[in-house]
């Protein structure tokens, strides 16, 4: 095993004093080249590697950034996970993960742990937490907010426009000649599902279509949902010829449900999601979806957060969702509602 090479034996080799080693390295020196190249060269001759929890501890930092997710095992959070782990790598920080559960309660219990943690700083990934506990939390440490808007800290959220996602979606089923369109919304309390079902309404409603509540019914955003819903539109007695799914993941379930109900997908019923999860370009057939840029969206995320902890204001990105047309959605065939 290597041994580990101290600031003493850096200070050795460069003929300078620790303590000059030591500011120096925290950027905090205000020395001639000279010694700035001396100890940079011994750092590189004798591969020294800093202490980064040391270093934080002794400026009152833990080097940990908290990370408030409501579903650990997503595809769509996981994916902006890996971003955000992406984003810090080489930072000295490191992400510490806890679980929301879509419940208020179970998220605030995760916040208050990650505090109890002394973390630098925290990302609040959607959730349904109220305002004035982040507005509270932001008072205390930098806090960067995905999938929601506080107006009293606006350049600290990032909320992308699911509504206009939606309304795309939607309007691309009606082109295609759709006018009994079944939409499988998230959960009521979600606000990206609010918004969704906003975008869908008014599309129809744009287009002159009436908008037939029992055509819309309520999921979780998990696959069975999306099974259940489709199996009970089934089961009802409006007819529909699309299923506009309000997420990638309820879409892989009410595909399911088709192929079990013999329904094949686009010629008899168009389908589309919302998220563009990986696994939607290998759905039989590749589904028709928005694009939500997740591992980009952690990269931003982490990368704003960093400039927080730095002093600066964060950078977040404008970004506007795409339309991805693949298979799943077809022309309506004459005959068909």
């Amino acid at each position: 095993m290597k041994a580990t090479v101290t600031l003493e034996q850096v200070a050795l080799a460069s003929g300078v004093s620790v303590s000059t080693v030591s500011r120096i390295l925290n950027g905090s020196a205000n020395v001639s080249p000279n010694k700035r190249a001396a100890v940079e060269q011994a750092v590189a001759q004798l591969d020294y590697k800093p202490n980064v929890l040391a270093r934080g501890l002794a400026r009152g930092r833990t080097m940990s950034i908290g990370v408030v997710t409501q579903d650990v095992s997503s595809p769509f959070y996981g994916d902006m996970l890996r971003g955000i782990e992406h984003g810090l790598s080489g930072s000295g920080y490191l992400p510490i993960f806890a679980d929301g559960h879509w419940h208020p309660e179970e998220e605030n219990a995760a916040i208050d742990v990650l505090l109890g943690r002394k973390v630098d700083a925290l990302i609040v990934l959607g959730g349904a937490v109220a305002d004035e506990r982040l507005l509270e939390v932001s008072a205390t440490l930098p806090l960067l907010v995905f999938g929601r808007q506080i107006p009293e800290i606006a350049e600290q959220c990032l909320r992308l426009n699911n509504e206009r996602g939606a309304y795309l979606l939607t309007k691309h089923l009606i082109e295609f000649g759709h006018r009994r369109i079944a939409h499988i919304a998230g959960p009521s309390a979600h606000r990206d599902a609010c918004d969704r079902l906003a975008g869908y309404r008014a599309a129809l409603t744009d287009a002159g279509l009436n908008v037939i509540p029992e055509l819309i019914l309520e999921g979780d955003f998990l696959e069975s949902s999306g099974f259940m819903a489709a199996t009970r539109l089934f089961e009802g007695r409006e007819v529909f010829s699309a299923i506009f799914a309000a997420n990638d993941q309820m879409a892989y379930g009410a595909r399911l449900a088709l192929h079990r109900k013999g329904v094949r997908v686009p010629d008899d019923i168009s389908l589309v999601g919302f998220d563009d999860l990986p696994s939607s370009t290998f759905c039989t057939p590749p589904l028709t979806t928005v694009r939500q840029p997740t591992y980009d969206l952690g990269i931003a995320v982490a990368g704003s957060v960093l400039r927080m902890l730095a002093g600066e204001r964060p950078r977040l990105p404008h970004i506007e969702l795409q339309l991805v047309l693949r298979e799943s959605t077809a022309l309506l065939r004459p005959g068909l509602p």
